[in-house]
């Protein structure tokens, strides 16, 4: 099925996508809200700029952005594949609870904030960009990977792994992490460590074409939780 945002509008547009089970590819879209949520089983192509919220409670669909995507993507969503060849703005993946989001580009603040796993549910998030301050706060499951393809800098902003309390983050930079919480501990991640992600990094470098070669010529740091410092000493004097 082939549909024009622009002419449709955010909510005769979901109505469409809501009323059948086969692929979709949606052209001239220019901030349309709640883009493929809760969709299972199906390819949802997106030619433009999605609004917020696209891909909230995915369960199984995939969600092909070819431009730049707005806030809260993948919102709560619990399976399936969101790929964005730009761009995406704030609390991407928020209480993400399982499958996969691939971002080209740049992330905005409070990346992966409140993700969880749960038995085989593993949510995922890799961004090639930066990412802004608040990555993976109150994080307390899944894997964040930011490689910072864009900047020599360090690609994360103030308040990495705040409240982190469960999962891991691995940051591709030259130069280490400076100012994080009291309640995250870093480390050189290892062969063992990179061994772990290679899949999701070989996956990131065939859907952009980022050759491996580049992806692995800088440092991984590996963030987790500092057990000797846990998240629940905030709340409680014991």
């Amino acid at each position: 099925m082939n549909l024009c945002a622009r002419e449709l509008g955010y909510q005769a547009l979901n109505e469409k996508i809501r009323s059948t089970n086969d692929d979709v590819t949606i052209d001239d879209c220019y901030g349309e809200r709640f883009i493929g949520c809760g969709a299972k089983s199906r390819i949802i192509t997106i030619n433009g700029t999605p609004g917020n919220a696209m891909g909230a409670y995915l369960d199984g669909a995939t969600i092909i952005v070819n431009g730049n995507a707005q806030d809260a993507v993948g919102d709560t969503m619990n399976d399936g594949k969101i790929i964005i060849y730009g761009n995406t703005g704030d609390a991407l993946g928020y209480a993400m609870r399982g499958g996969k989001i691939f971002v080209k580009g740049c992330a905005g603040y409070r990346t992966g904030i409140h993700m969880k796993e749960y038995q085989d549910k593993k949510p995922i998030i890799v961004v090639g960009g930066s990412a802004g301050s608040f990555l993976g706060e109150y994080l307390a499951g899944g894997l964040i990977i930011v490689l910072g393809l864009d900047t020599d800098n360090f690609p994360a902003g103030y308040f990495t792994g705040a409240g982190m309390h469960g999962g891991e983050i691995f940051i591709r930079s030259s130069k280490p992490p400076k100012n994080l919480p009291k309640q995250v501990s870093v480390s050189i991640a290892d062969e063992s460590d990179k061994s772990r992600i290679k899949d999701i990094l070989v996956e990131f470098s065939n859907l952009f074409g980022t050759p491996m070669d580049e992806i692995m010529r800088k440092t991984f740091y590996n963030l987790t939780p500092n057990a000797k410092n846990p998240y629940k000493q905030l709340y409680t004097e014991n």
